[in-house]
């Protein structure tokens, strides 16, 4: 195999440089890390991944990292050009352990950390030990780093937010300057992701398939990544394999695929595995010859299924709902110009030629809540209140408390991210005693890699307690805090939630810098229901599962509203009324 391999360091490896993090200008890494490769062989491969385990694992342990001293990234570009020029594994170890005695052995610790207790996701740290792989020395030196870890010792790259507990990676430098990365550097955006999900990521254990092999595979794809948007593309391919609805490279979604900056100007959603019109902007109706209820078959004589399956890989989502939610933003994107499209309209099948036209906020913004139009608060018949978070006020609690009061049913839609925070403030009107809703698995600094559980957090009621059926209604839009209020809300002795699987992600963000300015984040701390059960993947189950048809939709129907009021008002009316009342309705309070 040819290799383009031009190295521009010295192959001496330095001891380490006290180097200020905010990047000098006048430092040799500055403007390139000195490494540019477009292959790499299978022994550079395998030493790259030995090489970015022990500088990850060093990154969060040795006490010369964690206090601060010198530059991590750069100490990463000092000890490349000596592994990639070994030629075997061994040659590769012995490489990363001269560096790793050039930085030296720690002293000793006069309080060093112990194993804590309470501990919901351990860490595996038997490969540092691992003498077949990594030779006898080094495999000494790990060990000892990991003994005299200091009980309180600093985490300069990373430090968690009062209270709450999500990790914080605001010293992380983004080198927004460098518009295309080099190799080296592309590979510190590697290195720095993958590392932070093996000791920060609260869902670690969740992701599925071995997190070692996704090293393997995305370092010689992030070598021959050459252009800015292919090294973003080959990022939101690994930021994916995380199965996290907040992981996704936020900064460059403009080459997530199909890449365009005009669309048909219709929404849609995935219903019954078909991917279904549910809106048509107004003033485009005639023009565009699409309605309500049809189905998109292929685009461009591509089958809709096939582009899904294509596209996948790009689209960080929790479970395949969420997946299919976005991609169905998404579908019809493309550049300027005509687009051919096959859908299938009463059973039959039509071809017809549109024009994508140009994405406004407005196209953009559409469709991404399934809630009720008009006003927060509603009464949908004398007995039955209507709520949507979306649009919640937190200060006019009481007077939807005042106004709900009195009815049978209230109906919480949070098919949407509630406009305020309203947990607390609402929620402890909905339960008559002190009761338990979440609890929380924060990292542990003094032993990256482990979380813990923290006690159960619990709603404490205060009047006026609201005594009716409560109603939660929840899908595929509802992600995050939405899912976090569901579950505080679901406690209520007479709630139940209606709908389908949520988008699995609930925890606070916590925003990941990238070399060339790029920008992503995860879930930061672990959420569970109080006896333990998981959300993050699963989302929040509802009680009674319903979701829209696509010839509900196309007949103005809420499927799912309907099935709430049918709680409420059992047989006491019609199938036509509860039609009637989902359909229509009286709003009769100002937003």
């Amino acid at each position: 195999m040819l290799l383009c391999l031009v190295i521009l360091l010295s192959s001496s490896i330095a001891s380490p440089a006290v180097q200020d993090p905010a990047f000098p200008d006048d430092h040799r890494f500055a403007e390139t890390s000195g490494i540019e490769l477009t292959e790499v062989t299978s022994t550079q491969v395998d030493n790259l991944v030995t090489l970015g385990k022990v500088w990850g694992f060093l990154k969060y342990h040795h006490p010369w990292v964690t206090n601060g001293n010198g530059n991590w990234d750069f100490e990463l570009f000092e000890v490349l050009p000596e592994v990639l020029d070994a030629q075997d594994t061994d040659e590769g170890i012995d490489a990363i352990l001269a560096w790793c005695e050039a930085i030296g052995m720690p002293d000793p610790c006069d309080r060093c950390a112990q194993p804590p207790t309470n501990v919901h996701l351990p860490m595996d740290l038997d490969w540092i030990r691992n003498e077949n792989s990594l030779g006898p020395d080094l495999a000494f030196f790990l060990d000892s780093v990991w003994q005299d870890r200091h009980a309180e010792g600093p985490q300069h790259y990373v430090s968690f937010h009062p209270h709450i507990g999500n990790p914080d990676f605001s010293n992380e430098a983004n080198y927004e300057d460098l518009d295309v990365p080099d190799t080296g550097y592309r590979w510190l955006a590697l290195l720095r992701f993958w590392n932070i999900i093996e000791y920060w990521f609260p869902y670690r254990d969740v992701i599925g398939g071995n997190w070692d092999s996704v090293l393997e595979e995305f370092i010689p794809r992030l070598a021959s990544a050459e252009s800015s948007d292919d090294y973003a593309r080959t990022m939101i391919a690994l930021i994916a394999r995380v199965k996290d609805t907040h992981a996704n490279l936020w900064s460059s979604l403009h080459v997530q695929p199909p890449e365009g900056n005009c669309q048909l100007p219709v929404t849609v959603r995935f219903l019954e595995e078909q991917a279904v019109v549910v809106g048509v902007l107004p003033g485009h109706e005639a023009s565009h010859r699409l309605a309500v209820g049809d189905v998109l078959r292929s685009i461009d004589g591509v089958p809709t299924g096939d582009l899904v399956k294509e596209w996948s890989p790009y689209y960080a989502a929790s479970n395949p709902p969420t997946r299919l939610r976005d991609i169905a933003r998404n579908l019809t994107r493309g550049p300027a110009g005509n687009v051919t499209i096959e859908i299938e309209r009463e059973g039959a099948i039509e071809s017809l030629s549109l024009e994508r036209v140009p994405i406004t906020p407005e196209m953009a913004g559409d469709g991404r809540t399934h809630d009720r139009p008009g006003d927060a608060f509603q009464m949908l018949s004398d007995g039955v209140a209507y709520l949507k978070l979306g649009a919640i006020e937190a200060d006019r609690i009481p007077e939807y408390l005042e106004r709900a009061k009195d009815t049978r049913g209230w109906i919480l839609d949070i098919r949407n991210y509630p406009r305020e925070f309203v947990v607390f403030k609402l929620g402890q009107h909905l339960v008559p005693t002190p009761t338990p809703f979440v609890r929380f698995t924060n990292a542990e600094p003094s032993n990256p890699g482990v979380f813990r559980w923290t006690p159960p957090l619990s709603l404490p009621p205060k009047p006026p307690h609201y005594q009716g059926k409560i109603c939660i209604l929840i899908d595929e839009a509802s992600q995050s805090q939405s899912e976090y209020t569901t579950m505080a809300f679901r406690i209520a002795p007479n709630a139940v939630v209606i709908g389908s699987t949520t988008a699995g992600a609930d925890g606070n963000i916590s925003p990941i810098p990238l070399p060339g300015g790029l920008r992503t984040m995860i879930s930061g701390i672990g959420i569970f229901y109080p006896d333990m059960t998981p959300t993050q993947r699963i989302g929040i189950v509802p009680d009674i599962p319903v979701r829209p048809t696509r010839h509900g939709i196309q007949a103005g129907r809420d499927e799912v509203l309907e099935v709430a009021l049918r709680e409420i008002l059992g047989d006491t009316v019609s199938e036509e009324r509860v039609r009637e009342i989902a359909g229509a309705g009286e709003t009769t309070a100002p937003r």
